[in-house]
């Protein structure tokens, strides 16, 4: 049988019907041919063939997370380094509102062919994401749902949307705390500020609820145990078990050190093979351990000004920004869509003296239009520092251009900047456009006055 009868047989399999019924051993037969197919073309190249395989192994079996996999693999390689939306976005709209149609009218097995389709030609569509998202899970397939949800938090990590449905997806699941740090990404955005804060209490609130219902029931037998032992009993039963490890690690954090939960969850991700949910969490709380740390270090610092102490603090926050680094630098390549990850790296290369790296990362980002401005300030700082000064000053230009009324600061240090290298330049036209710019919103940053009156000394 051709490569192209396994695909069109594996999408007659899938048929029109709205309901998720589990397909028959003939069916799973054939579509584990056709991702056995999909997987060959990936691994020569052929994404687009492997894209439309792949698909219709989602659409003939929507619960396995396996083939989704595949699919979302195929589309990253395939999109790799190309901007979000454009013109595919504008195609895709009318296909978008087919998908809320036929969500709404129950249609579950035909709203997610149309939604495939849609990601086929723009797989950073994020409406079109949580829709499948959405179709998922008033289907029950809770992994799948938990994929496309995945993938949205990585194209869009801070979008109100996205992390809305994957904190009610997580409290789904009764997995508060990433439920919780859903809604804490959102406690920053002044528009749902009170409905984060509100949401975090009550969730927080619900955990506890849910923890204490658990251990009544499975401490009948021995009501005189404490809650560590019983975690401590249970992961002992269960090595590999991480959301107890997780649980018995806050438990620790809070009651006894932050060395004893460390050694549980690097306990627990040798258990689990090195389990990338586990490797991430623990890397998580290593950098949170390690920046509390700088800030004892500081207070310490405030109260007893020594020589000793100011070593310690840039001690530890050397040891922080080389974690940060190592950490950031395998989620960019875990994740190369994401360019929240290759932005955070790109600022910590930077503040660790690397410009020149720090650069490659930030031209990434500059996909991202909504860090447009402050990532063309941290270029032309970037570029001043390895002294490619035309550049530097473009860069800055686009910053000056590109900063709202929201982002004033850094407008502010953009305009100062680009006046102060201008200067340097000789461009004294240049160098007053930007400095009295500055002087129009902020008189008083740092030596601008100064600066403005030597400038219009010169040119006099």
């Amino acid at each position: 049988m051709s490569e192209k009868q396994e695909e069109n047989r594996a999408t007659e399999a899938q048929g029109n019907a709205g309901s998720l019924s589990p397909p028959s051993p003939a069916e799973r037969s054939r579509l584990t041919k056709c991702f056995t197919t999909g997987s060959d073309n990936l691994r020569k190249g052929n994404y687009d063939y492997a894209i439309e395989l792949f698909g219709s192994c989602v659409a003939g079996d929507p619960t396995s997370a396996i083939y989704l996999q595949g699919f979302m693999e195929a589309l990253s390689k395939k999109f790799s380094g190309k901007k979000k939306g454009g013109f595919a976005s504008l195609l895709s709209a009318g296909s978008r509102g087919s998908l809320k149609r036929l969500i709404a009218g129950g249609k579950t097995r035909e709203a997610l062919k149309t939604g495939l389709d849609v990601l086929k030609k723009d797989p950073f569509d994020i409406a079109c994401i949580l829709s499948l998202a959405d179709a998922c899970g008033e289907a029950n397939c809770l992994e799948t749902q938990g994929l496309f949800l995945r993938r949205a938090l990585d194209v869009a990590p801070k979008d109100i949307s996205v992390n809305k449905h994957c904190a009610n997806y997580k409290e789904r699941l009764g997995e508060y705390d990433q439920a919780i740090s859903c809604w804490q990404r959102l406690a920053g955005t002044k528009s749902v500020r009170e409905e984060a804060e509100r949401e975090i209490a009550r969730l927080s609130v619900e955990k506890t609820r849910q923890k204490l219902e658990s251990r009544g029931v499975s401490s009948k037998e021995s009501s005189d145990v404490s809650p560590l032992v019983q975690l401590q009993q249970k992961l002992a039963a269960s090595p590999t078990d991480y959301e107890t490890a997780f649980e018995l690690a806050d438990l620790l954090e809070r009651e006894a050190s932050v060395e004893e939960a460390e050694t549980v969850l690097l306990d627990v991700l040798a258990a689990s093979g090195n389990e990338l949910k586990v490797r991430e969490h623990l890397e998580d709380r290593q950098i949170r351990w390690a920046r509390q740390r700088v800030m004892l270090a500081e207070k310490q610092l405030q109260n007893t000004d020594s020589e000793d102490n100011k070593k310690t603090v840039a001690r530890l926050k050397t040891a922080l920004l080389k974690q940060e680094i190592d950490v950031f630098a395998a989620r960019v390549e875990r994740y190369p869509d994401n360019v929240s990850w290759k932005y955070e790296l790109a600022m910590r290369l930077k503040t660790a003296g690397s410009p020149a790296e720090a650069i490659k990362f930030f031209q990434q980002v500059q996909i991202d239009s909504r860090r447009r401005g402050a990532v063309a300030l941290e270029l032309g700082e970037c570029f001043q520092k390895i002294k490619q000064y035309p550049l530097a000053l473009r860069n800055y230009q686009t910053a000056v251009e590109s900063l709202g009324d929201r982002e004033v600061e850094l407008r502010k240090r953009a305009l100062y900047r680009a006046g102060v290298l201008a200067a340097a330049m000789k461009d004294t036209d240049a160098a007053l456009k930007f400095l009295s710019n500055l002087a129009e919103i902020d008189f008083g940053y740092r030596d601008v006055a100064e600066r403005l009156k030597k400038l219009n000394a010169v040119d006099a």
